[in-house]
């Protein structure tokens, strides 16, 4: 029967994780894949995930299944993380998933199931399976213009002109701060426009939160999506707690609906369903690690620390990068680095540009230019700005 199975594309980030593997070259460095580095290029355990961990062992009593939607202390300390009262709880309907990619998933099989007709607009520039899930769900998608690739900021006035063309029912994927690949993210005063447009146009905006606290800090990360949901009465969004708990392995999302109170029981039952189609039961380590460290006074000092350190070496990193290739370049093109936020940045370099950095330096990253700041450290900062401005003379 599978003799015409069609071969699947194969993702270009996990082509790019094997050619980075299969490379024997000494000193190559990685800034594809999207994880958290420290200095000596280890993706760390947190120790206050170590320390929940610990106590989860030890008062856990049971491997029984949970709820289809998954632990309720999971949900409700991250319906606070996420949206800090911004709308009362009866109107937050959320289930947990396995990741925040499943997340995605989830909220667009229910975009389907609710209006199969609507377009799921999306940024030009955009984590690479956003699309690829968006498809799967069956449904439309239409580009909006989101990088000015002069200034490496927003292309504000493209943005707002494509927006206004989506229609009643139409569906606008934001990235709630981080922009992924781009590192531009909407101001306060944008956001507050954006909400006022997709209010006017009849718009629903599915919010995207992977890097909460990689930016400004927590609840500044937050902004715009608690903007949103205190303005309009549906906000979608999917969360990961990849990033900012380190807790890659356990694939610890949330899948979430802030709808008007009458509507909260429907929502919360047909994401349990869609939980029960997809995958049954959601995991529950990770989220109960989660849980532990956010109702645990002390544990979320240490976690805050830990994050907060993590969110400045990634911004030091942004500094010494945009220095080391003004000096190497002589020019300042390379200075919106240090504007843009989270882990990644798209840099102005051809695919050709990027292809010669792989071959003649060891130097990985997506053909578009996306790189991974937080896997330089101080020794590759310099190699990096060397290359990059060999390869673009």
């Amino acid at each position: 029967m599978f003799e015409t199975l069609p071969k699947p594309k194969l993702d270009g980030i996990i082509a790019l994780m094997q050619a980075f593997a299969d490379d024997p070259r000494m000193g190559k460095i990685d800034l594809g894949v999207g994880v958290y580095r420290d200095e000596a290029g280890r993706t760390p355990v947190l120790e206050a995930v170590k320390a929940a961990e610990r106590r989860c062992v030890e008062t856990q009593e049971s491997k029984s299944y949970l709820a289809l939607a998954g632990d309720q202390a999971f949900l409700d300390v991250m319906e606070t993380l996420l949206l800090g009262g911004a709308v009362p709880s009866a109107r937050v309907a959320a289930v947990g998933t396995p990741g925040g990619t499943s997340a995605v998933r989830q909220i667009c099989e229910l975009i389907r199931s609710a209006r199969p007709e609507a377009v799921v607009w999306i940024s030009a520039q955009t984590w690479p399976n956003h699309a690829p899930l968006i498809a799967a769900a069956g449904l439309k998608m239409q580009p909006y213009r989101y990088l000015d690739r002069d200034s490496g900021g927003l292309d504000h006035l493209g943005m707002f002109a494509d927006l206004e063309q989506v229609a009643a029912g139409d569906v606008v994927l934001l990235h709630g701060c981080c922009h992924n690949p781009t590192g531009v993210d909407p101001s306060a005063q944008d956001w507050a426009e954006i909400a006022a447009l997709l209010e006017r146009r009849g718009a629903v905006p599915f919010v995207d939160m992977a890097y909460q606290g990689f930016g400004e800090g927590l609840d500044a990360d937050a902004g715009g999506l608690r903007h949103l949901s205190a303005r309009l009465p549906e906000v979608l969004v999917a969360a990961s707690c990849s990033k900012n708990f380190g807790l890659y392995r356990e694939r610890v999302g949330l899948a979430m609906a802030v709808v008007p109170e009458a509507l909260k029981a429907n929502l919360a039952a047909a994401l349990a369903g869609l939980n029960r189609q997809f995958f049954a039961f959601p995991p529950d380590h990770g989220g109960r690690v989660v849980s532990t460290i956010l109702g645990d006074t002390d544990l979320r000092r240490l976690w805050q620390d830990e994050l907060e350190t993590m969110r400045a070496r990634v911004a030091q990193n942004r500094q010494a990068l945009a220095q080391a290739l003004q000096a190497e370049t002589g020019s300042d093109r390379f200075d919106c680095i240090t504007t843009q936020r989270g882990m990644f940045s798209l840099l102005p370099l051809s695919p050709e540009q990027v292809a010669r950095l792989r071959a003649e330096h060891g130097i990985y990253m997506l053909g578009d230019g996306r790189a991974n700041l937080a896997g330089l450290n101080d020794f590759s900062i310099p190699v990096c700005a060397q290359a990059i401005a060999q390869v673009m003379r």
